[in-house]
């Protein structure tokens, strides 16, 4: 009888046990989730960084880069920046031609930390733009580089300094890392070689094409390396910008407003990113969305704008929403 009534027991007991575990699997299930509703807004995930556009690393958004053309030599007609700079304590000397050019070794690229910012010869950085930046070429230059791991090559416009922390020869836009397959690695093995625009379209049968001589830009007349005079320079982190000239783009201007707010949320040099996030912005908010266009420098640069709005309400909530979909931070502008 003992023996039956403790194994009775000790049967309830593991029924009791079974039941507990059931129930707390049951208890910990997560919710299921509501299936998105199209037009809803995107917001951004529990633990995403929301603030990654002002640490230096890939776009939130992505267009295909193969769309993307290489840069065209074309023949300089301006001032080279060709003068001795020193940065951390180091003494560059940029050499004055670069078709002769050849090197090897790492190359890396930067995005988002510097989209929009000045270059070292006045230009704008555009992470979807074709371009490097190099310590001793001219600015500007034109180079091509090769993966030396999988042979893709591109032509790209040199027009800013650096990189200064490391051994690495060159630093590319995320555009053109991607296009050699290294964006996600950080860098890559590389060979840079200088082109000569002159010869490059001689060997095309083709004459370089005429261009309009570029702007005076504020800075000293080149300087021999033997005087011994070095341009102290030190890349800040945000240059002013020089002025602009609007340009009329048929089709993407704004309804004109005076009262009225604006805001930018994307400049770029490359329409395609331009309008792939116009695209989506246009899927998220109910003021219209447009691309003003202008001419910095001889360099168009495609500014994606919401606007106009009525109401500083408004201006708060399309810049929430903007926030929260990891799209950027809206700025609030003037029509121009």
């Amino acid at each position: 009888m003992r023996d039956f009534f403790q194994a009775n027991t000790l049967k309830l007991i593991g029924c009791l046990a079974a039941a507990l575990v059931l129930t707390s699997c049951s208890s910990s299930r997560p919710t299921a989730t509501k299936p998105k509703q199209s037009g809803d807004i995107v917001r951004a995930q529990p633990g995403l960084d929301i603030n990654r556009a002002h640490k230096d690393g890939a776009p939130w958004w992505d267009v295909d880069v193969n769309k993307i053309p290489d840069a065209t030599p074309t023949v300089h007609t301006g001032n080279y920046k060709a003068n001795p700079y020193t940065v951390l304590g180091k003494t560059y000397y940029p050499i004055q031609q670069s078709s002769n050019y050849r090197a090897e070794g790492t190359a890396s690229w930067y995005g988002t930390k510097f989209h929009g910012q000045n270059t070292a010869n006045g230009e704008v950085y555009d992470l979807y733009g074709m371009s490097a930046a190099h310590k001793t070429l001219p600015l500007p230059a034109y180079v091509r580089v090769t993966n030396l791991d999988n042979q893709r090559s591109v032509i790209l416009r040199v027009n800013d300094r650096g990189p200064f922390y490391s051994d690495r020869i060159i630093d590319l836009s995320y555009a053109a890392a991607k296009k050699l397959g290294y964006a996600e690695t950080g860098t890559a093995r590389v060979r840079v070689e200088g082109i000569d625009p002159q010869q490059w379209w001689a060997q095309r049968g083709r004459p370089a094409p005429l261009v309009l001589k570029e702007p005076q830009m504020a800075q000293t007349q080149p300087i021999p390396a033997s005087t011994g005079t070095v341009e102290q320079w030190t890349p800040p982190p945000q240059q002013h910008a020089a002025p602009v000239v609007p340009v009329q783009v048929g089709g993407n201007a704004g309804p004109a407003n005076s009262g009225a707010m604006f805001l930018q949320v994307g400049a770029f040099a490359n329409p395609d990113a331009a309008e792939l996030l116009r695209s989506k912005l246009s899927t998220m908010v109910s003021a219209p969305v447009f691309i003003s266009s202008i001419v910095r420098n001889q360099q168009t640069l495609h500014r994606v704008r919401l606007g106009p709005i009525n109401s500083q309400g408004e201006v708060q909530q399309m810049q929430d929403s903007v926030r929260l979909a990891n799209l950027g931070q809206a700025k609030l502008v003037s029509a121009d």
